[in-house]
């Protein structure tokens, strides 16, 4: 089968498209026949090696982190789906494999796509998905009357952290740029800040609770435009002893690793009198199961803002890095994908 493979750490030329065997449904798997696949910035990361730290897998092997699909076959003990199902799917961390026309995932990670949405549609939700949902559910425990502010709004995981946000009755304000502006609103923002033009600490003050997709000067910034007491939750910034523990099951030198390295960032947290959690989403079939109810209701709509045939991949990439996305880039493998 044809497969986006993860050669060496490195820049673009690290990753190709190669032949490589189709994978066989072990215990607890699914073979799906992969119609589309989410492009994500941890994908690029990963190419960079700058998550190895976390993770090491072995090399080669095939990228990608979030898929959709039809289920071709099933392992032995798969009790939850069945031959010609239509699912999605965030991978496994550690065996990704999602850049490919067939890859296996374990039941566990896997779920019934929403009827309503193309292949392409579906492949731009897992990843972005279950990261606003954890963040904001699990972490934020946003409810109603929720004073919120979102980051980045116009993109990936910012479009569906939107509208998660008002689904849990939030009052939401982000940032965009003149050209994003109409499509957060469009999607339930309440109020918008323009990041090109405006300085959060000088127009916002007041939130209950913070999250940052975008990290840098802005997550700084959004320190002090929180309550005492409040608490921001960043996939954009550095890792802290939490991430280790809570997220990765890390050991003791991780846990002290990110303790060291996130000295300066939890240092400013603690002058703005704010908590601050670094987060690392974890895949989960039954989180999908939610989100897929979401879209069904027509509470959640995911946005892509391009697709790319597989052959195509290496454009997609570079327009991801771009960083000017509005909402997610897609791989198709067929043309179901579309």
């Amino acid at each position: 089968m044809l497969a986006y493979v993860l050669t060496r750490y490195g820049g673009a030329d690290a990753m190709e498209l190669q032949d490589v065997p189709r994978p066989i449904a072990g215990p607890g798997e699914v073979l799906v026949r992969v119609f589309a696949a989410g492009l994500n910035p941890v994908d690029y990361k990963q190419r960079e090696g700058a998550v190895r730290v976390i993770t090491r897998p072995r090399l080669p092997l095939v990228a990608g982190s979030e898929l959709a699909g039809i289920v071709e076959a099933v392992g032995p003990g798969v009790t939850r789906f069945s031959t010609g199902d239509r699912v999605f799917a965030r991978v496994d961390k550690t065996l990704l494999g999602a850049f490919a026309e067939h890859a296996a995932v374990h039941e566990d990670l896997v779920a019934l796509m929403p009827r309503s949405l193309s292949y392409t549609e579906a492949a731009s939700l897992p990843l972005a998905g279950l990261t606003a949902l954890q963040a904001l559910r699990d972490e934020l425990k946003v409810k109603p009357g929720t004073k919120l502010f979102i980051s980045g709004g116009a993109g990936g995981v910012g479009t569906l952290a939107i509208q998660l946000a008002k689904y849990f009755g939030a009052e939401v304000t982000t940032t965009a740029s003149p050209r994003g502006e109409e499509l957060v609103r469009r999607l339930g923002a309440d109020a918008v800040v323009d990041y090109t033009k405006e300085n959060l600490a000088e127009v916002l003050s007041g939130f209950d609770a913070a999250l940052d997709l975008v990290g840098g000067e802005t997550l700084d910034q959004t320190f002090k435009i929180l309550k005492p007491g409040a608490k921001v939750v960043s996939i954009a910034g550095m890792p802290e002893p939490q991430t280790a523990l809570k997220d990765l099951g890390a050991s003791a030198w991780m846990t002290a690793l990110f303790w060291a390295i996130s000295l300066g960032i939890r240092s400013r947290a603690r002058e703005a009198k704010v908590r601050y959690r670094y987060l690392f989403m974890h895949p989960s079939g039954e989180d999908l199961k939610f989100l897929s109810r979401l879209v069904s209701e027509g509470k959640l709509q995911p946005v892509v803002d391009s697709s790319y045939p597989l052959e195509k991949i290496g454009d997609a990439f570079a327009a991801l890095e771009q960083g000017r996305a509005k909402g997610k880039i897609v791989v198709t493998m067929d043309t179901r994908g579309s």
